[in-house]
């Protein structure tokens, strides 16, 4: 087959010792399957790519990123919280606070403390003295004292912290 450089018109011969994609005359390098002319950089590793605009354009772009991801996460914000909204109606009737307790615990004394110091009724139920109390701790999946129950939320242990979160609007006001 006698190949024509589509470039110079050069037609090869036998005896040419260039490579078969390329011409003898011109150098040109051709696509071996086609034989139509390879573009510039063909057969070139990391030739460069010519960039569009400035380095703080490139910034710019990233700190545009930056701003709509931290705007997602703060408008996602409710999601983490069980989609709870921070301002709640509050009915004025306190909820119902059942105290799984014993009477040489000191976390419980704690706990009926900050229940006395603070104006919230509680129901006590002594789950060593009484079956009622012992029966319902064991319902409640009660490993230790105190159970603290606020309406259908069981709170393991004295926490203060989520016993003045959970009843905040219930105590007194100092």
């Amino acid at each position: 087959m006698t190949r024509i450089c589509p470039k110079c018109s050069y037609v090869r011969k036998p005896t040419d010792e260039a490579p078969e994609w390329q011409c003898p005359s011109c150098q040109v390098a051709y696509i071996k399957a086609s034989g139509e002319p390879a573009p510039a950089g063909y057969g070139r590793y990391g030739t460069p790519v010519a960039k569009n605009g400035s380095p703080f354009s490139a910034v710019l772009k990233w700190l545009i990123v930056l701003a709509v991801l931290g705007a997602a996460v703060y408008m996602s914000k409710p999601l983490w919280t069980g989609g709870k909204a921070a301002n709640v109606a509050v009915s004025s009737a306190q909820p119902a606070v059942t105290l799984y307790a014993t009477e040489w615990c000191g976390y419980c004394a704690a706990a009926r403390q900050l229940f006395e110091a603070n104006g919230i009724e509680y129901t006590e139920l002594d789950v060593e003295k009484t079956s009622a109390g012992y029966e319902g701790h064991k319902k409640l999946g009660g490993n230790g004292v105190p159970l603290i129950v606020v309406d259908d939320k069981v709170i393991h242990g004295f926490d203060e912290r989520t016993l003045r979160t959970t009843l905040k609007p219930w105590f007194k006001q100092s």
